[in-house]
């Protein structure tokens, strides 16, 4: 019976190697992020529109092998103040000098809500961390009967939105979600000793 349990566990590590090939490490210095890609990913630019109405500038970048869809999304924040004071929809509800700040700090949440609201069900849903970088994730399951792995993370202004969608039946695709990491501006990676949560600059 053990040599049995032996040959088994021995047999699925040799099959992680057979599991990876052709899966790469993408990095992306502009946006400042590392990520493992079954292939070369295509980037398209979007505009992503904020929980207080403001439209921010972003990129996707996306990979599909077959059923399995994987993409980073990446929603750049940074502008946030010059945006928000910029724009012409405000409200009396959200007239305020600093909902720029609160729209950017909520912007994990509210990215979490789109995901909860296209859903049929979500198996899991709880706070997370990579490299003690403070985020979400979820795991949904889709009208389609697919099933999507999500990751948000906030870092130095920019959403970070890893999703990964498999085929009903399939692994989780750990490979591509475990992966992400988060780059300084000089591309190296970024790890933090304490749990690290996006701070902003006082109102001006």
């Amino acid at each position: 019976m053990l040599s049995r349990l032996v040959f088994a566990a021995l047999a699925a590590f040799l099959a992680i190697p057979a599991l990876a090939q052709g899966w790469e490490t993408y990095v992306n210095r502009e946006d400042r992020f590392s990520v493992n890609f079954p292939g070369e990913p295509g980037v398209e630019a979007i505009k992503w529109d904020s929980e207080y109405r403001a439209v921010f500038p972003g990129r996707v970048y996306s990979y599909e092998d077959g059923g399995e869809r994987y993409s980073v999304t990446v929603i750049d924040y940074s502008d946030s103040e010059r945006i928000h004071a910029e724009r012409t929809n405000r409200t009396q509800a959200d007239s305020l000098p600093n909902y720029w700040q609160i729209d950017v700090l909520s912007s994990i949440a509210y990215a979490a809500w789109q995901f909860r609201q296209r859903a049929v069900e979500v198996t899991y849903d709880a706070w997370h961390y990579i490299d003690l970088i403070a985020g979400h994730q979820l795991q949904l399951t889709n009208p389609d009967q697919t099933r999507s792995f999500v990751g948000i993370y906030l870092h130095e202004s920019r959403l970070y939105i890893i999703e990964a969608t498999a085929p009903p039946g399939s692994p989780p695709p750990g490979l591509f979600q475990q992966s992400l990491t988060f780059l300084d501006d000089a591309g190296n990676r970024v790890r933090y000793d304490y749990i690290y949560t996006n701070t902003l600059p006082p109102l001006r």
